[in-house]
């Protein structure tokens, strides 16, 4: 009996118009266990091929119905994971070519050798067992570094993305702080989308952005009549929001009085709309946002200490994205595929030089800011990658010194000129020393072995030491 290198049973579907080569393909490949079906045309090929669901196809370049390599296309945007083989008679260098090129695992030419076939299948399996690890784990590198529309791989990321899988299912209030355009908004959405509350309603409202006098009425609703205008009775948002979740983005432009509401609400379950003697009960979970500093908050008295320590069961720091540089890459990719799709581009990249830029940019809008930046950069660009030239006028306007900026100073030595490079760089990263690392072309543990060396050391920490 023939040695078989198959570590397992497989299913061969093979396709070919010759019913001797058929019976000799059953012959040499049973015995290895595997486990054969066969077909005289094309027509038949693609209906076993789509009932049968085969590992590995054998299929002959020529059929009388049909092109052996318009079949091979056709398995392989049915089942990309199936293995194609194709067989030929009257082999030729560009019709192998072509052949890979529409997704054969190989090309092998008529007679075939049992042992050469068995171990074909053994390379084909092979393959198709790496590619299945491959998409694995770039899955799992997706979910890792990615939640609902957060993304990001740094440190500071991927600990925020592991507090929100954490506490998204629980009904605990959350409180998200971080600067304009970071994503709390993304991250208030992600809470709600895998929580036990995602097929309720989301409602949302900016504190900001209404004036204060309307947004009592917006929030708790008022009877016909209760105030000049009311013409009608209008259901509140703490209402509408019933069996789902409430996002109040920039709570602490509440007015106190209203705050003081709030928190009954948050405590007793239930209000009565303006104007109405009617008692409404409400079930929703809470979540604010903010851009303000807490601390500076409560010292002012613009948000109220007991509605805070209320609010505040989680807390959830968004960093600024010049804390995460490292998630620059991250985020390009992102948005580049995001407006490629959107505006119908095909803008593969971004040029070192201008990639350089995006790095080097101190982003004060964040995330929003990027977004629009490689946006605008998709829509203008008249290549296949974003330039320089395509980049928004505050990100091009950060470019490189001049080189009489990094003259070399006579009379160093090579240790000193290191030195004064180094802390340069870090005075132009604010002493951003993961930016710093990238500028210099250095890994990080190096610039840290590299500030040993030199006795360099962050102003902030002297301070801190004295």
């Amino acid at each position: 009996m023939l040695t078989s290198p198959l570590d397992r049973s497989i299913r061969v579907l093979a396709i070919d118009d010759e019913r001797a080569m058929l019976e000799f393909l059953e012959t040499a490949l049973q015995p290895a266990g595997c486990e054969v079906r066969t077909a005289l045309s094309g027509a038949r090929g693609r209906e076993l091929f789509e009932t049968w669901r085969p590992d590995v196809v054998l299929v002959d370049m020529l059929l009388p119905d049909a092109d052996g390599l318009e079949l091979l296309r056709r398995f392989k945007d049915l089942q990309p994971a199936a293995e194609v083989v194709v067989l030929t008679g009257h082999g030729t260098v560009a019709k192998a070519v072509e052949a890979m090129r529409a997704g054969a695992h190989s090309f092998i030419e008529k007679p075939v050798e049992p042992d050469a076939l068995i171990a074909l299948l053994a390379s084909a399996l092979e393959h198709r067992r790496l590619v299945g690890e491959n998409r694995a784990l770039k899955q799992q590198l997706e979910d890792r570094f990615q939640y609902g529309n957060v993304i990001g791989k740094s440190r500071k990321m991927l600990e925020l993305l592991d507090l929100v899988k954490a506490v998204a299912s629980s009904d605990a209030n959350i409180l998200i702080q971080g600067e304009n355009g970071t994503g709390k908004e993304l991250i208030a959405d992600a809470l709600h989308a895998n929580s036990k509350r995602a097929r309720g309603p989301f409602i949302k409202i900016n504190c900001a952005a209404l004036p204060k006098d309307l947004i009592e009425s917006e929030l708790f609703g008022y009877r016909k009549g209760a105030f000049t205008g009311a013409f009608a009775d209008r259901e509140g948002l703490l209402e509408a929001a019933e069996g789902g979740s409430l996002l109040l983005d920039e709570i602490g432009e509440m007015p106190a009085y209203l705050q003081t509401k709030l928190l009954r609400v948050l405590q007793d379950r239930e209000y009565r709309p303006i104007g109405s003697d009617r008692v409404v009960r409400v079930d929703f979970r809470l979540i604010c946002a903010t851009n303000v500093d807490i601390d500076a908050a409560l010292r002012e008295g613009k948000l109220r200490e007991d509605l805070y320590f209320r609010i505040n069961t989680i807390a959830l720091r968004v960093p600024p994205l010049r804390e995460r540089v490292e998630d620059l890459p991250l985020l390009c990719e992102h948005f580049l595929a995001k407006y490629r799709r959107r505006h119908g581009r095909q803008v593969k990249g971004i040029v070192p030089a201008a990639y350089h830029l995006l790095m080097k940019h101190r982003w004060p809008g964040n995330v929003r800011e990027l977004e629009n930046a490689i946006e605008r950069g998709v829509l203008v660009t008249k290549g296949a990658e974003v330039t320089v030239a395509d980049l928004p006028e505050q990100v091009r306007g950060e470019t490189p010194p001049a080189p009489a900026e990094f003259a070399l100073p006579p009379g160093r030595t090579l240790a000193e000129i290191e030195r004064m490079a180094i802390v340069q760089t870090l005075e132009r990263t604010h002493w951003n020393k993961q930016e710093a690392a990238q500028t210099l072309g250095l890994y990080r543990p190096t610039l840290y072995s590299k500030l040993r060396k030199h006795g360099i050391q962050d102003p902030k920490q002297r301070r801190s030491g004295a």
